[in-house]
């Protein structure tokens, strides 16, 4: 991730530096609307007109800040990521042609680690939104947390508790994705079955041979030997991912019964705690689920080009060595060569 940003910063410096800024500037006005929430009550139960009218003002200024910002850090992140595209794809298909030999283009392995970048070379400039929205959410939570620590120090452990669905969130979208690695040649087999029995050029040869059934059934048996694996996958990831989530809501009931029940806190601090709270948890599922993006796919695709760099790279640095003079059977890499009669 770290090459493909540097890669990005290369082309287009002041619009990405501009796109990050905005995505984390877009982020404060709504993390602070649970202050604004706690003013408010205390300014009503306290009668203070000033108070309430500033925390009315605030709740307006930060609910207007929130859409306005948010609406220019998507198109300036939208513009980046358009002008971005077009060097990532003359990345991807420079490095391509650099590569002197043809076993990217034979060996079923590597052509697993290619077909991202051919056929989804999106999640290349995707990787940057996800990882400015990643950045985005993450300040949210320590703008929540702290002032959740404003009412009591004990409150911070509430994070804590959601350590469990960020741990899930990193964990089980690599487990999903190796799985899905596993399937591809499956996959590939089922696509290919597929467009034979639903285009044009081949529609005749199917019909003259009779073999559409047979088509069918293969069609569905590759089908089924790819996606089996991964629903058992993401069916283990159903039911971790609720044990966490339990831990976080059996957490967050209990910080709003000690605010209200232990600390006697005042109405405006079980206010915070509800709002803050409540954010939190709309936080915390957004960052995981930003997080499983940018960890199942997003980041996926920056290590397959990051592989095909060193890939190309070390055949540059090979490229020096010296050519056979003849060819034989351990020149050839298992192929064996022939001397054809000429009739």
């Amino acid at each position: 991730m770290w090459r493909l940003c540097k890669l990005g910063f290369r082309h287009e410096p002041s619009l990405m530096f501009w796109a990050f800024g905005l995505s984390m500037l877009a982020a404060l006005p709504d993390s602070l609307l649970a202050l604004w929430l706690k003013l408010l009550g205390d300014g009503i139960l306290q009668n203070d007109v000033l108070l309430l009218r500033g925390a009315a003002i605030a709740l307006g200024v930060s609910a207007s800040a929130t859409w306005f910002l948010r609406t220019i850090s998507t198109r300036v992140q939208r513009r980046f990521r358009d002008r971005v595209t077009i060097a990532l794809e003359s990345h991807v298909a420079r490095l391509q042609a650099s590569v002197a030999t043809i076993a990217h283009q034979e060996r079923p392995d590597y052509l697993d680690r290619l077909a991202v970048l051919r056929d989804q070379v999106f999640v290349l400039d995707h990787m940057y939104m996800s990882l400015f929205s990643t950045c985005g959410w993450i300040l949210r939570l320590g703008v929540t947390v702290a002032l959740l620590a404003s009412i009591h120090p004990a409150l911070v452990l509430l994070a804590a508790f959601a350590l469990p669905t960020v741990l899930t969130s990193a964990w089980r979208p690599a487990v999903e994705r190796i799985a899905q690695e596993r399937g591809a040649q499956s996959n590939r087999l089922a696509r290919h079955f597929f467009t034979l029995a639903t285009t044009a050029p081949p529609g005749k040869e199917v019909r003259v041979t009779g073999i559409a059934e047979r088509l069918i059934t293969e069609r569905r048996d590759a089908w089924e030997r790819w996606y089996g694996p991964i629903a058992a996958t993401r069916w283990g990831s159903a039911v971790w991912h609720t044990l966490a989530w339990a831990v976080f809501g059996c957490a967050y009931v209990g910080a709003v019964v000690f605010v209200a029940s232990v600390l006697n806190a005042s109405a405006g601090a079980v206010l915070l705690v509800l709002a803050a709270g409540a954010r939190l948890s709309a936080y915390i599922g957004a960052t995981v689920g930003e997080i499983g993006f940018l960890r199942g796919v997003w980041m996926d695709g920056s290590i397959r080009l990051a592989w095909l760099e060193d890939y190309a790279a070390s055949l540059v640095a090979h490229a020096d060595l010296p050519v056979p003079t003849r060819l034989d059977q351990r020149h050839s890499s298992g192929a064996r060569l022939v001397r054809l009669p000429r009739d």
